[in-house]
């Protein structure tokens, strides 16, 4: 059994919410899928080397997170501002970024958001940002949004919002996303490091040393 078969087959310790579970056991089937198409997206070149790197990195709780192997090019992502401002990723530039892909009405994501928040506490600044970008539809799908971070103390989070769900339409189509929550580590060109179907509890010594893994390269 080569290190990443016994990495994915370890037992994950920590004790995960019912939501999570379920989550987790939902997308288990499918979670290789993510990396499998490169339809519509833009390249960066492709880094075996990193990619071994966040794999190596990507244990325990965050033993889930597949390295890219496809380098998707994310800069030209498209979403709004608390103010309903339009944005990309390429607004970004220079940090590196988690982006993670919630709504409200999905139990999982909500469990996972205040990790998220933690997480943005501990490490955000001029070179890493969590980019939350909520998918509540419509026009009151942000408003939605930016109540129930309020509700839940995350006071770290900026409100991100794509009330169209064309973002997700196209991970999806791209076969990079199955399901919410999604997340997708990002370097500091917008270029596609990993992949993590379904939730995690990001604020953990196997969460940090995946971010500390990407502020390094």
């Amino acid at each position: 059994m080569d290190t990443n078969e016994k990495k994915r087959g370890s037992a994950r310790p920590v004790m995960l919410g019912t939501g999570l579970v379920v989550a987790a056991v939902a997308i288990a089937g499918g979670v290789w899928l993510s990396n499998g198409s490169t339809a519509g997206a833009a390249t960066c070149e492709a880094r075996p080397e990193v990619a071994q790197f966040i794999d190596d990195a990507a244990r325990g709780e965050l033993a889930a997170l597949l390295p890219s192997s496809q380098w998707r090019n994310y800069s030209d992502l498209a979403f709004q501002d608390a103010n309903g401002d339009p944005l990309t990723l390429a607004d970004f530039s220079g940090k590196t970024l988690l982006v993670n892909f919630w709504a409200t009405w999905c139990a999982p994501c909500r469990e996972e958001m205040p990790y998220l928040d933690a997480l943005e506490a501990k490490y955000g600044g001029d070179d890493f940002e969590v980019v939350a970008i909520s998918l509540d539809m419509g026009t009151d799908g942000p408003t939605a949004a930016g109540l129930f971070l309020e509700e839940i103390g995350a006071d770290n989070l900026k409100l991100f919002a794509d009330p169209s769900y064309k973002v997700f339409e196209r991970l999806r189509n791209d076969a990079v996303t199955l399901g919410l929550p999604a997340t997708v580590l990002v370097d500091t060109g917008g270029c596609e490091l990993g992949v993590l179907q379904g939730p995690a509890h990001w604020d953990t010594p196997d969460g940090h040393r995946v971010i500390e893994a990407a502020l390094s390269l």
